[in-house]
């Protein structure tokens, strides 16, 4: 799909049901949802696409890129294959573009689920230093390393490296930090409330890169929302838990079908 200014977005779909819009974490591509995509497609159509900046989508990188543009860009796939409203999973950064395309465009978006991510701003629970130092080091050769055990358990992470590759950085340095300033840039807190989606929000345990206590505000602060937390699990509890993950989101999207 080509978005108004030119940029091409990349998407796939798969399954049938009601559509599943699927969002990335930051600067990851679709190639994180290997493994719950294809369990998540077995009731619906499930929907991935790349953020600007990432996998198979075109990366300008003369302006700075928002949340909303991001929001734009996804609203255009979902027009490009005629779906009009679709549930939404959005995972770390993506769901903080969940949160805002909840709120900015409510009439396309069913249920909610916010995985492993934050409200944004000053009421953000900031993650431990260590973790931002590794962080940084997550685009050189010492990126394994340092993120599988932020993302997985330490011994979960030594059996699956495969899986950890696809939660490194991808698409050009410049890309991977106008995605950090997009994400750094949200502050959700007041759209929060006014977020008419059902919602679930789903968090890891002992996550150190987006601290439990955020999935605690966001559940507090989104009207009914259900808070799911995941005992002894990280930021990455979508693969390492992901027979119970995807079940509890696939019963919840169950219980507020499109119609």
């Amino acid at each position: 799909m080509t978005a108004s200014d030119g940029t091409r977005i990349w998407y796939d779909v798969l399954g049938e049901g009601d559509p599943l819009l699927l969002f990335n974490g930051q600067a990851l591509d679709h190639g994180m949802w290997d493994g719950p995509h294809a369990a998540l497609a077995e009731r619906h159509r499930v929907v991935r696409t790349d953020f600007r900046g990432t996998g198979g989508s075109d990366a300008p990188l003369g302006s700075p890129y928002t949340l909303d543009l991001f929001v734009d860009d996804a609203l255009a796939v979902l027009d490009a294959l005629g779906v009009g409203r679709a549930h939404v999973y959005g995972f770390s950064m993506g769901g903080k573009v969940a949160q805002r395309m909840a709120s900015t465009a409510p009439e396309r978006v069913g249920a909610l689920v916010l995985g492993a991510t934050a409200p944004g701003g000053p009421h953000e629970v900031e993650r431990p230093r260590e973790s931002t130092l590794a962080l940084r080091q997550a685009g050189t050769a010492a990126g394994p390393g340092k993120i599988g055990p932020l993302f997985y358990t330490p011994e979960w992470a030594r059996a699956h490296p495969d899986t950890v590759a696809r939660v490194l950085p991808r698409g050009p340095l410049r890309a991977q930090r106008l995605h950090f300033g997009a994400s750094s840039g949200h502050d959700g807190w007041d759209l929060l409330p006014d977020i008419q989606a059902p919602t679930l929000v789903v968090h890891g345990e002992d996550d150190a890169l987006t601290p439990v206590g955020n999935a605690a505000l966001l559940a507090e602060r989104i009207p009914d929302a259900r808070l799911l937390v995941l005992p002894g699990m990280r930021h990455g509890y979508l693969h390492e838990d992901e027979s119970k993950a995807t079940r509890e989101v696939l019963d919840f999207l169950a219980a507020h079908p499109l119609g």
